[in-house]
Formats: structure tokens, C-alpha cells, sequence
């Protein structure tokens, strides 16, 4: 096995695959409402992530059309996945986690949210929530560099990150942490301090995100004035590639590419083809001799 994927990891601990259920909670920014900034990431779009998610449904409506006609021992992840899920008073939050466990077969409740919006408060809400069923927060890095971060709008410092980190495993909550490859003035010995520093975090799962420019971002009218250009489809492979190969093995790596509507897709062209990504990334492997682990270094 060249790394250890999600769906190893569900059918270890659940014997099947989980559906995941993308939520849109309703929830906004501190990157977007002033609190910090305004306009979000430079890469992010108006909806914040899940563009396929109808804004109109109830959470429990986007939950339960989701459940609808899956088998009795069907299994599935509710995903709080827009914008950031726990940038809210505790008892919002309650009340929107609670209303998607409409349905006993939801075994893992998955919040996305960034560092900047975790509390002792909020960590122990969600460690009651672990009472019933496995819980992760998915925390928002991108890039290890604050540079970089003023750049793409982050709106917050790696001392930020690390404290919200601390914090979230003090509580048992398994982390997730989001990285980007191919930011606005990243080289490669900038991804590889990214994937360096991943590999020393010890948390649960990774999710490795192949950057793309979509309509209606900032990035779009830096691509378009010419002020950013992706990478090829062989940097990004070679980047992905050394990370997993610096990442523990008992990481588990949620994704390793992006995905954005085709048809909101400007660049780069080979994002559309998530098959041809995920080959990439296995021949840089193979080709390097690489495995997840073995540039592991404790």
C-alpha cells in the first residue's frame, strides 16, 4: 500500500465505506465579515467550499435528502463543510450540529472550520458529541509560511494554528489539517516545508489540496493581470508525493487533490480530471521508490 487513504481507514474501523453528507450550516467568516477581513482566501469562492450544496435546504433537509433511499446499514459522515462551523455562540452551534444527526446511521460528524474560531468552550462541546460517535475538526493551514498567508489572505498566524491545535488535542479531538500546494509565491522548498512541518504535527488525517483558480476569486484576477500562474500537473504530483513520503504512516490521508465545478474551473486544466491527478501523484511514487513513512523522521 503506498499510503493509507480514507477508505482503508473506514473499512478498518467501520468494515465498510462511509458516505460523506457535505453540509451547508448557514455559517459565515470572520475572514470575510470584518472580524479579521474581508473577502475571504484569495482562492476561495462566494460559497465558501461545497458549490454543489443547494443554500436553500434546512440542515436537516440537506441531511435527510442525502440519507433518502440508502440501505438500512448504510453508514455516513455529516460534513459542516462551508465557510467556518464553529464561528458562532456554543449553543448556534449545538442547536446546527444537532438539527444534521437526524439519522442513527450518521456515525462521524465532521466540522471544517479555521484556528482562529476554536475555544476551550467549543472543544468541550464537541468532546460531548464524541459521547455518541467519532468526531473530527478540520483545521485550515494551507502553508506553513505567515508570508505566504498575508498573501492569500489567510488572516491569521502559524501561532494561531498551533494553538488551536494544542488545544484540540488536549480535548481527544482528532484534527484534520488542510494544506494547499501551488500558492501565490510558493517554490518548492516552500511545499516542502509545509509537508516537513505536516509530518511533525502528529494529528489524525491530512487532506492535500491542489490549488486551481475559479471564477469570482481574487485568484482568478491575479491569474488573469498575470500575477499568478499554477503549477504544472508534475510539480504538484512531485510535491504530493513528498509528503506522503514524510507523513507517519498511521496518518490518514483524507485527499489528495481539489476539486472545483468544471464549470467554474479557470486554471489549471488538468484540476478537471481527478483520475489523471491521483496517477500522478502513484507513478511519483513509484518512480521515487516512495511509500507514506519512509521519509519519516521522528
Amino acid at each position: 500500500m503506498l499510503y493509507y487513504n480514507l477508505s482503508t481507514y473506514l473499512r478498518e474501523r467501520y468494515g465498510k465505506r462511509l458516505k460523506k453528507i457535505c453540509i451547508d450550516g448557514g455559517f459565515s467568516c470572520p475572514n470575510r465579515d470584518g472580524k479579521c477581513g474581508t473577502g475571504g482566501c484569495v482562492f476561495c469562492g462566494e460559497r465558501g467550499a461545497g458549490e454543489h450544496i443547494d443554500p436553500t435546504a434546512s440542515i436537516g433537509e440537506q441531511v435527510r435528502a442525502a440519507c433518502s433511499g440508502a440501505a438500512a446499514d448504510d453508514g455516513f459522515i455529516a460534513y459542516f463543510q462551508n465557510f467556518t462551523n464553529t464561528y458562532a455562540p456554543v449553543e448556534v452551534l449545538k442547536e446546527r450540529y444537532d438539527a444534521a444527526l437526524v439519522d442513527d446511521r450518521i456515525r462521524i460528524l465532521s466540522i471544517g472550520t479555521r484556528p482562529d474560531c476554536i475555544s476551550e468552550e467549543i472543544c468541550s462541546l464537541l468532546e460531548e458529541y464524541q459521547k455518541e460517535r467519532e468526531v473530527w475538526v478540520e483545521l485550515g493551514l494551507q502553508t506553513v509560511s505567515d508570508e505566504t498567508a498575508r498573501l492569500i489572505n489567510r488572516g491569521y498566524p502559524l501561532s494561531t494554528f498551533e494553538s488551536a491545535l494544542a488545544m484540540l488535542k488536549a480535548h481527544g479531538i482528532p484534527v484534520v489539517v488542510h494544506v494547499i500546494f501551488g500558492l501565490p509565491g510558493e517554490s518548492r522548498e516552500a511545499y516542502r516545508k509545509t509537508a516537513d512541518y505536516l509530518a511533525s504535527l502528529g494529528v489524525f488525517g491530512v487532506k492535500i489540496h491542489s490549488i486551481y483558480v475559479m471564477h469570482g476569486t481574487r485568484l482568478a484576477e491575479m491569474y488573469g493581470e498575470k500575477r499568478y500562474t499554477p503549477p504544472t500537473l508534475s510539480d504538484f504530483a512531485e510535491a504530493a508525493a513528498y509528503a506522503v513520503a514524510r507523513l507517519p504512516e498511521d496518518t490518514v490521508i483524507h485527499r489528495l487533490t481539489g476539486d472545483c465545478p468544471r464549470d467554474l474551473l479557470i486554471a489549471p486544466e488538468w484540476n478537471s480530471d481527478k483520475n489523471a491527478v491521483l496517477e500522478a501523484i502513484r507513478s511519483e511514487l513509484i518512480g521515487k521508490g516512495y511509500r507514506q513513512g519512509s521519509l519519516f523522521e521522528e
